[in-house]
């Protein structure tokens, strides 16, 4: 597979996951603004920013809630649903001939559907256009595993889509615990409407509960949002897909190269399936995130290196 096609499929499914994460923790934070009926919306929003890994340009936070805005239907930030889109149309556009017309035609669709409605300050407040977006990514992904064959490039499009999810809920899990458990002392209600949120933002409320009741329990809720080996939504299972597409790229691309990047994703792998959550918690749950994410930009680093920029005299030696 040419390098600017892997490239292409690769960024392709980053952006729309990013899109569909995006859009899912801000219409789980307009949904909790009616619940908490508390005046530090700049403050929520705030926290909601760093939670997706936006920071604000200043300590202020007088325009968190302007910029979380913008999130939605603003072109220029490269943080917007809006954005992310658009990237991920142009790259899926760049390889038409790579990816099914059904494919196609659904993020065509999904990508003028934006640009409707996000130029209108009402999407702010419409919970459908974030919803439209969450299915609009939810479809794409359907289609993409109904009518592609999975093969090197399905691997790409795999690989893309649970790194960037590895990366994202690491962040969004670290600032949730930050913000309510470690530095921050919540009322009781507060941490349990937080908790309920952090879950919802991670499609993974009832699953918890099916797992540990309705007993929400910060231990356990970062028991099942780090190490639950089952659920798609938890870090150890979208480490454990993110390595199985780059081992299967190998296998595709026949590769002597690929030793270095499936070792990186074996790493971030075990670092996963052999940790225990009590040591964890016991030790820096923000530490150890961050070594995940730290690992999560060495398996990007090494497969760009080997599958897409390359040096020519690399690819001879192949």
């Amino acid at each position: 597979m040419l390098s600017r096609v892997a490239d292409s499929l690769f960024w392709m499914s980053r952006y729309l996951e990013r899109a569909e994460h995006t859009a899912r923790v801000i219409n789980i934070q307009l949904n909790l603004m009616l619940e908490r009926g508390s005046k530090s919306d700049d403050l929520d929003w705030a926290r909601v920013l760093r939670s997706l890994g936006v920071e604000l340009p200043s300590e202020d936070v007088a325009g968190a809630q302007v910029l979380a805005q913008s999130l939605l239907h603003d072109a220029s930030n490269q943080h917007s649903i809006v954005a992310s889109i658009e990237f991920a149309r142009e790259n899926a556009r760049q390889v038409r001939e790579q990816i099914s017309s059904e494919m196609w035609e659904q993020l065509n669709r999904l990508f003028h559907a934006v640009r409707r409605r996000g130029g209108s300050q009402e999407a702010w407040d419409a919970r459908d256009f974030l919803q439209s977006i969450k299915e609009g990514a939810h479809l794409f992904q359907g289609i993409t595993d109904s009518t592609m064959t999975h093969g090197e490039g399905w691997q790409f499009i795999q690989a893309g889509r649970f790194l960037e999810r590895t990366m994202s809920l690491s962040t969004l899990v670290g600032a949730h615990f930050h913000e309510f458990h470690q530095t921050g002392q919540p009322s009781a209600e507060r941490a349990y409407l937080e908790s309920i949120g952090l879950l919802r933002s991670c499609t993974a409320f009832e699953a918890y509960c099916k797992a540990y009741t309705a007993d929400v329990k910060p231990q356990r809720i970062a028991e099942f949002l780090v190490l639950h080996p089952s659920f798609p939504h938890s870090l150890r299972f979208s480490a454990e897909a993110l390595e199985t597409a780059i081992k299967d790229i190998g296998r595709e691309a026949g590769s002597r190269r690929s030793a270095r990047v499936e070792r990186m994703a074996g790493r971030l792998r075990a670092t996963l399936d052999f940790a225990h959550i009590d040591e964890i918690m016991g030790g820096n749950l923000e530490g150890y995130l961050d070594e995940i994410r730290r690992q999560c930009a060495q398996v990007h680093g090494a497969l760009y290196q080997t599958y897409i920029s390359y040096p020519i005299e690399a690819a001879l030696e192949a």
